[in-house]
């Protein structure tokens, strides 16, 4: 997908501030307790996602995340279809007072390049 040159911006300023790590980083930490989160559309979850992975979507994610995860000194690790929306939802965590939040590097797209275990449709939610 071509991104806009604004919406690009917006994503590297993100970068500055946010930590990424790889799928191989993602997977070891998650084995020490990190939770791996699917910030993607309800959709794009829905076809496939990350094994293990919860969803709150992009949309909705500052909104519920409090409820959901209340521990702001949780591992979190953010994924979307390409690590461009997860560093915008990673920055916005951090200003929330989140602590140790990530981005995964390549989102999905990487983590099935990876040979990463997958789930299709709605299971693991």
């Amino acid at each position: 997908m071509k991104h806009s040159e604004g919406f690009l911006k917006l994503v590297e300023d993100a970068r500055t501030r946010v930590r990424e790590v790889t799928v191989e980083e993602t997977l070891e930490r998650l084995k020490a307790g990190a939770r791996l989160v699917d910030v993607r559309e309800d959709s794009e979850w829905e076809a496939g996602h990350a094994a293990g992975a919860e969803h709150m979507g992009r949309g909705v994610i500052e909104r519920d995340i409090e409820a959901r995860v209340p521990d702001k000194s949780a591992e979190l690790i953010l994924y979307c279809g390409g690590g461009y929306r997860s560093a915008l939802a990673a920055d916005n965590l951090q200003r929330m007072g989140y602590r140790e939040v990530f981005s995964m590097a390549g989102g999905w797209k990487a983590w099935k390049d990876a040979g990463a275990p997958v789930r299709e449709g709605r299971a693991g939610e």
